[in-house]
């Protein structure tokens, strides 16, 4: 591989324009906002290399897919979105979120880490190799879609009525990340699920002056005593049956869980925290971060959150759930089981309305696809890796391959404080050139 690791390097200045061309293209799915110029602009890169595109039409974004080479053995294929989350709060970015520039060794932009920056590396590692060998030793699919960051509802449809598109031997899944001080590069092999949901408490039929409160019900007390219903002080769910199916971890999974390097006094300082919940450290921290269901309120709304005062009582509450789900929990379960807790409780006027789910994802760590990844990344990095079992986050691995038995592994370009979905999002340039050769790198070694 020297040759294909020595044309990145030598081109890579190319390859980080291609990446800023990408992460200057805004591509927000949750606002429709530069959805059709972002589409347009992966085909193009997709044809640079001489992909065989092929544009999916579903009732949202498209799914863009393409197809490199049908004669060799095995087939690979890349998984990535092409849509972002939106930039807010703006007054929190450094530098423009839509115009990517770079400092200290890092590229700043929405989406460089979530997922353009894996979507580009993939190109530019075939890309690369083209240049070198002329062919692949390989074949290759890219499914890219447009939907993830809200749920990616059209993925299913995808592996349902394209059994053929979706047939391979391994997938490369979006993307992973790596240490920022150990260097260590990780590799994922599952995800979380996702059930988001959101109550709503409804009052009177308009806003009333706040004198009425002596005899008229506040929604917003009235859905903040449900929510102290779901959990206690300890961290304990108290939704019953919360935690029924879920699967005891194998040795297996121990092993992985206690070789993964946490910087606990580095997270900490960034950020800006005296302790975790609970004071836990050590394996029982990692252990709760990878392989633990949560229930987290992710926002509250009503009545006025303006300047200065307005003695109000309002009319509505709401607030927006979420439930990070582990193997063998599955959203729609939780959701009835929140349904039941809710009437139990005598909160059945609560509404709820479920927004995304995610099933929980896991591949066989020992199926020859995941050997044949980290001997690609021992080909690239210094450092050995730290395998995860389980990621803290959500993907739609299951909706796309919960019918198969296709490994799918994460790596990426990304690192622990690339600030996912946040202000200021990056990734360092080091790490994204990193990425490209580890993706060259598992081409030449899948065969």
């Amino acid at each position: 591989m020297e040759k294909v690791f020595q044309y990145i390097d030598d081109h890579a200045d190319t390859y980080i324009d291609w990446l800023i061309e990408a992460c200057n293209q805004p591509s927000v799915s949750a606002q429709n906002r530069g959805m059709l110029e972002m589409k347009e602009l992966v085909k193009r890169f997709l044809k640079n290399i001489n992909v065989e595109v092929e544009e999916l039409t579903t009732d949202g974004y498209p799914i863009i897919y393409g197809e490199l080479g049908k004669s060799h053995g095995k087939t690979l294929t890349f998984y990535n979105h092409y849509d972002v989350q939106p930039e807010d709060p703006i007054d929190q970015w450094q530098s423009d979120p839509f115009k990517a520039s770079i400092r200290e060794g890092k590229i700043f932009a929405r989406g460089v880490a979530d997922n353009k920056g894996n979507l580009i590396a993939r190109i530019c590692a075939v890309h690369a190799y083209q240049q070198v060998y002329g062919t692949l030793p390989i074949n290759l699919k890219f499914i890219f879609e447009g939907e993830e960051e809200v749920g990616s509802p059209h993925l299913e449809f995808f592996a349902n009525e394209h059994p053929d598109k979706l047939q391979t031997d391994g997938i490369i899944w979006e993307g992973g990340s790596r240490e920022v001080e150990s260097k260590r590069p990780h590799v994922g092999l599952g995800v979380k699920g996702i059930c988001y949901v959101e109550l709503v408490c409804k009052g009177a039929n308009m806003d009333l002056h706040s004198s009425e409160a002596a005899i008229i019900e506040n929604p917003a007390w009235r859905l903040i005593w449900a929510l102290s219903t779901l959990k206690n002080e300890q961290e304990e769910i108290l939704i019953e049956g919360f935690y029924d199916d879920i699967v005891p971890l194998s040795e297996l999974d121990k092993k992985f869980i206690g070789s993964m390097i946490y910087d606990e006094g580095a997270t900490k300082k960034l950020y800006g925290i005296d302790s975790f919940l609970k004071n836990v450290s050590g394996d029982i921290l990692k252990e709760r971060l990878t392989a633990e269901p949560t229930c987290t309120i992710c926002g509250i709304e009503s009545g006025y959150i303006g300047e200065g005062s307005k003695t109000v009582l309002p009319s509505i509450a709401k607030v927006k759930l979420d439930f990070r789900l582990v193997p063998n929990q599955s959203p729609e379960k939780i959701a009835k089981l929140l349904r039941n807790h809710l009437d139990k409780h005598g909160y059945s006027d609560i509404e709820i309305n479920q927004g995304h789910g995610l099933h929980p994802f896991n591949t066989n760590p020992k199926d020859p696809f995941v050997q044949t990844v980290l001997e690609s990344i021992q080909e690239v990095y210094e450092e050995p890796p730290v395998i995860l079992r389980n990621l803290a986050g959500s993907s739609p691995m299951y909706k796309m391959l919960k019918n198969t038995d296709i490994p799918a592994v994460q790596i990426g370009v990304a690192n622990l404080q690339s600030n996912y979905h946040a202000p200021n999002e990056n990734i360092f340039v080091e790490d994204y050139i990193q990425g490209i050769k580890t993706t060259a790198a598992v081409i030449k070694n899948f065969k």
